[in-house]
């Protein structure tokens, strides 16, 4: 059975947001521990979380779980350091892993039956690049092959997975992930996405009173 290791990329400033969008509180805790949990729960082994500003505080919000943290000292410089620092680590952990995974710390829909998905479909098809496909596009998270690993280690520091990805369309098996278009960037888009959380809650919460005979 094939191996394979993922990674979080979290080691940003969050300028456009202006407060640690890691730290920003969803589902009962930070946004960083909330999607340790969905990676650890997932099929993926070894996870590492790959840190850079407010480093310390951030191993704080992981502090007790079944990762590895990898801080980027080169974080400023891009996220392709933060890739390279994360490919590194868990190479480190497993020499003989079969592929990847990448994910952002930011986009909250993402689950450990997607990142699975992600996984079976590697396994079932064979292709070394399983993007996640949403808006018109297709990112991350993604899964990439160990033949791969060289270059996402040698990536310009100022580009992304979603290079690599286009870089090697014609490798790509798409899994749908509609949802992988919300993320966090802005305080508007964090206040919308506590309201649809919330309303969604509310509704689940008046379904569950009706059948149990609530007004």
């Amino acid at each position: 059975m094939s191996t394979i290791g993922l990674m979080i990329l979290a080691a940003g400033a969050s300028t456009r947001m202006g407060t640690p969008k890691q730290l920003l509180p969803f589902q009962g805790r930070s946004l960083l521990r909330y999607m340790a949990e969905v990676a650890i729960a997932s099929c993926c082994n070894p996870v590492v979380v790959v840190l850079g500003s407010h480093a310390e505080r951030m191993t704080l919000e992981v502090d007790g779980l079944a990762l590895h943290v990898v801080e980027n000292s080169q974080w400023a410089d891009g996220m392709g350091t933060s890739i390279a620092a994360g490919i590194t680590a868990l190479t480190t952990l497993d020499q003989h892993l079969n592929a990847v995974v990448i994910v952002l710390c930011d986009q909250p829909f993402v689950s450990a039956p997607l990142l699975d998905q992600l996984v079976t479909s590697y396994r079932a098809t064979q292709h070394p690049i399983i993007a996640s496909a949403y808006a018109d596009t297709i990112g991350v998270p993604a899964l990439f092959d160990r033949s791969l690993f060289t270059e996402l280690r040698r990536m310009n520091a100022n580009v992304g997975a979603k290079y690599l990805i286009k870089q090697h369309a014609e490798k790509v098996f798409q899994v749908s992930f509609p949802k992988g278009a919300i993320d966090l960037d802005t305080p508007a888009q964090y206040q919308q996405l506590l309201n649809t959380t919330v309303t969604l809650s509310s509704g689940l919460n008046a379904i569950t009173d009706s059948r149990l005979g609530g007004t």
